[in-house]
């Protein structure tokens, strides 16, 4: 299946109105691969096919399952756990001592995808229920596709996403396992994180957060947008908070709201002299 220049542009001006993704030409080899089987599933024959039908706009589903096949939604249990073990072992030893009084921990998990880091998180705190006994522990886990967090929700994963990540012990723990090879989620996981949709681009959710993982995200945003959605988390952000990125994304070049942390190089603590005005739209 050809993807000539004219659908590229199409598609990539579609995922960055929808998103503010953008679909760089090093990402544009992907499109066959995302597209394929949502083609064959609509009876969709060819590109120019499915090029016409989303500009003819007479099917306005299809639009957002088109952005929805394109987003990457790449991710697994525990991933990368020397990034983990950096909330675990730094910022949630200092968050607990400050917190103390009101005994309560927000954490969210920005582009969250199908729910496996903050399911992780989850049994994160529950390995560790005592030191956290009378906390109330809110995870809040949200992502621009509607249909990775309706998966995500439902928390059931294959023999092959369970594995990622897991150990056997942490599978027949957490997990029932179904027909299928299908393995469900425990609904004491389920019952500590809340999921929803949202787009990185809009307002952030109410609350301040302690902690935000706003991981292997930004690096698919244009430079200006960003340095806008590096507001949108300092708007979320506690004064004391944390940030943590992906390996390949930093906060050089985009404002002064965040700073390395000196005792846990890899997060970033809030700036409190920095206080960002809300936005009321991207620039």
């Amino acid at each position: 299946m050809e993807v000539s220049d004219v659908s590229s542009r199409i598609l990539a001006g579609l995922l960055e109105t929808r998103t503010g993704q953008q679909l760089t030409m090093s990402r544009r080899w992907r499109i066959e691969t995302a597209l394929g089987g949502l083609m064959r599933d609509r009876g969709i024959t060819s590109m120019d096919q499915l090029i016409t039908a989303l500009v003819a706009g007479r099917e306005p589903w299809l639009a957002g399952e088109v952005v929805d096949a394109l987003l990457n939604n790449e991710t697994f249990f525990f991933r990368d756990r020397a990034a983990f073990d950096l909330v675990l072992k730094g910022a949630l030893p200092r968050l607990q001592r400050s917190r103390e009084a009101e005994k309560k921990i927000s954490i969210w998990c920005a582009g969250c995808s199908t729910g496996q880091e903050a399911y992780s998180l989850a049994m994160s705190f529950l390995d560790e229920r005592v030191r956290w006994q009378g906390w109330k522990i809110d995870i809040l886990a949200t992502d621009v596709s509607r249909t990775a967090i309706e998966r995500a929700r439902e928390g059931v994963y294959s023999q092959l996403e369970v594995q990622r990540g897991l150990s056997v012990l942490q599978m027949m723990r957490w997990f029932t396992d179904e027909e299928g090879q299908q393995w469900r989620i425990s609904k004491q996981l389920r019952d500590m994180v809340r999921f929803d949709v949202h787009n990185l681009t809009e307002a952030p959710p109410k609350g301040r957060f302690d902690v935000i993982l706003c991981r292997n995200v930004l690096l698919y945003f244009s430079e200006a947008t960003r340095t806008a959605v590096f507001q949108r988390l300092a708007e979320a952000s506690a004064p004391d908070g944390y940030l943590m990125l992906g390996a390949g994304e930093t906060i050089i070049g985009h404002g002064s709201d965040f700073v390395i942390d000196p005792d846990n190089r890899g997060l970033y603590i809030r700036n409190a002299v920095q206080q960002p005005a809300p936005l009321s739209g991207l620039a």
